[in-house]
């Protein structure tokens, strides 16, 4: 479907579990045609756009060229590899940076989202790029590579679920004392255990407790089954993406392997123009609200990579433990210490900004944070 035609069709889609809802922008008209497709039909779509592309060539009497785009979601980055290795110009959008009405209720359809993506995309590509902001599509690999930690983070999210149930049902019983929970035989606890008024467990309550602690050594067995599998690829550069990054963070004190595996998966495969560009990607950049006589700032943006700026703050934290005598820790005590709990939360974030920016110049050009140390070999 490629063709060196200057005549552009712009289309949009719009992603749902049961149908895709397509729009295309055809030369020569203001109106946007719309159809429809079953939700994941790639082929069908295809023949969707084919038939557009045809139509468009009808109306110009020359071979048209068709750029489509659709928001960043549910179905991932599959569906603009499908179209690109097809020969059609694709564009993933950041939904949150789309222009809306700031009206107090505000139409939104699917027709309307649709026929205003369509307009947005002809816009930007006429030059104006306030309209939207492009999502750079990972490769497969980079995409893969995220897995490594995102699994880990939610089966640690589920251990903690079933330790907080089991104590909570504990402690109902008057029980504060848990044994068990990060191994042991705890079965044979279960049997002697008795309530805060001397009585045995009654007998439903101790079969969910041994299935909640069944459930609980499982994930246990696969988390150390998972950090054995990540450590294993990490050692060898060669198996992840960028594993050269990972193993250069790792030799920084106060930067762990896990931490490295996850600003290097989640951020540094990326290439960023500045450190400003940087920081918005982490949702680390503040939000001034400036108008009038009235200026205040908003706090940070939170519109970014979750995993990797949460992952920065806990490093933030280890960074003024062990590199207590770097530049950036000096800052930190300098700007923030001993003045409430309030500045030290709001410094800690501060610093995990200076951070991310340190080391990022650290994997990119080998510059060493200022005084930071290594990690003895």
């Amino acid at each position: 479907m490629t063709t060196t035609s200057t005549v552009d069709c712009h289309v949009a889609i719009e992603l749902s579990r049961r149908s895709w809802l397509v729009g295309a922008l055809l030369p020569g008209t203001k109106k946007v045609t719309t159809t429809s497709v079953p939700g994941g039909d790639a082929d069908g779509l295809i023949a969707v756009l084919a038939q557009f592309s045809e139509h468009g060539s009808a109306t110009v009497g020359e071979p048209v060229r068709l750029r489509v785009c659709f928001e960043a979601g549910y179905d991932g980055f599959w569906l603009a590899r499908f179209l690109i290795d097809r020969g059609i110009d694709t564009t993933v959008l950041d939904a949150s940076s789309f222009l809306v009405s700031r009206r107090g209720r505000r139409a939104k359809t699917d027709r309307l989202d649709v026929e205003a993506m369509a307009c947005m995309l002809k816009a930007y590509y006429l030059g104006d790029n306030s309209v939207f902001r492009p999502v750079r599509i990972p490769t497969p690999d980079e995409e893969d590579a995220k897995r490594l930690t995102r699994e880990r983070t939610q089966l640690v999210k589920e251990r903690t679920r079933h330790v907080n149930r089991i104590r909570a049902l504990l402690n109902l019983q008057g029980i504060r004392d848990v044994k068990g929970l990060h191994g042991g035989k705890w079965r044979e606890w279960l049997v002697t255990l008795r309530t805060g008024d001397g009585r045995p467990l009654g007998p439903f309550l101790v079969r969910e407790l041994t299935r909640q602690f069944e459930r609980l050594e499982f994930l246990t067995s696969q988390l150390k089954a998972l950090e054995v599998e990540r450590h294993d690829v990490c050692a060898q550069v060669s198996k992840v993406p960028n594993g050269r990054k990972i193993k250069a963070l790792a030799q920084l004190s106060g930067v762990g392997d896990i931490g490295a595996t996850v600003l290097v998966t989640e951020v540094f495969h990326r290439t960023f123009a500045s450190r400003r560009h940087l920081a918005s990607y982490l949702g680390l950049s503040p939000t001034p609200f400036a108008s009038g006589g009235t200026a205040r700032d908003q706090g940070i943006s939170k519109a970014g990579n979750r995993p990797a700026r949460v992952m920065l703050v806990e490093l933030a934290w280890c960074w003024l433990r062990y590199q207590s005598q770097s530049r950036l820790a000096r800052w930190y005590r300098e700007r923030f210490s001993d003045r409430g709990a309030r500045s030290g939360k709001v410094g800690i974030v501060a610093l995990a900004r200076k951070l991310a920016i340190a080391l990022w110049h650290y994997v990119e050009d080998g510059i060493i944070p200022y005084g930071a140390k290594l990690k003895a070999m």
